[in-house]
């Protein structure tokens, strides 16, 4: 989804007025409640909250020209990798194995092979179509986010297919992108 991201594909920056903030704002602390005690430094209500339109109906949440959350057509609101690395907690995690990684971090999605061999892992009540964070066997910090494509349940049992599309993974164009001038 952003592979190639760079700052020519936003089509339109508005700061948005306070009632869509705090829209925004109620919205993520609802989708991530572990974020709730450091919301406000995140998105203060002083600061100006800036909206960019991307190609693809994408969606950023940028602090400071800083992008933190995006979304996909009025779909939930997930942070960025660099945000995530910060706060390793407050997403649903599924786990890849050593196998997969290659292929994640080159933008592939995530079968239910790789989720549901031995080196993989995840959680049964994670439902279907909700984003999670894509940890790797071995390693600390997410690889990736993505969004589920069936239940946690359904993945185990059916082991076919795409488990999750990959959304935003390390080193594609959202993460080389630092700030937005």
């Amino acid at each position: 989804m952003f592979k190639k991201f760079s700052s020519e594909e936003i089509s339109s920056q508005n700061q948005v007025k306070a009632s869509v903030q705090r829209k925004i704002r109620q919205s993520i602390a609802e989708e991530y409640p572990d974020l709730e005690p450091v919301l406000e430094d995140l998105l203060p209500k002083k600061s100006p909250l800036i909206v960019a339109k991307c190609q693809n109906h994408i969606n950023l949440i940028l602090v400071n020209n800083v992008p933190l959350f995006f979304n996909v057509r009025d779909g939930p609101y997930m942070p960025t990798l660099r945000l995530l690395h910060q706060y390793p907690n407050i997403m649903k995690k599924m786990q890849v194995d050593r196998g997969a990684i290659k292929f994640v971090l080159a933008g592939a999605n995530i079968m239910c092979p790789g989720l549901t061999s031995p080196g993989g892992a995840l959680d049964d009540d994670i439902p279907a179509e909700s984003p999670v964070a894509v940890m790797a066997e071995g390693k600390e910090n997410a690889l990736a986010i993505g969004f589920t494509k069936m239940s946690a349940k359904d993945i185990k049992a059916i082991n076919k297919g795409i488990g999750v599309d990959n959304m935003h993974y390390l080193n594609d164009g959202l993460w080389k992108t630092v700030q937005l001038n």
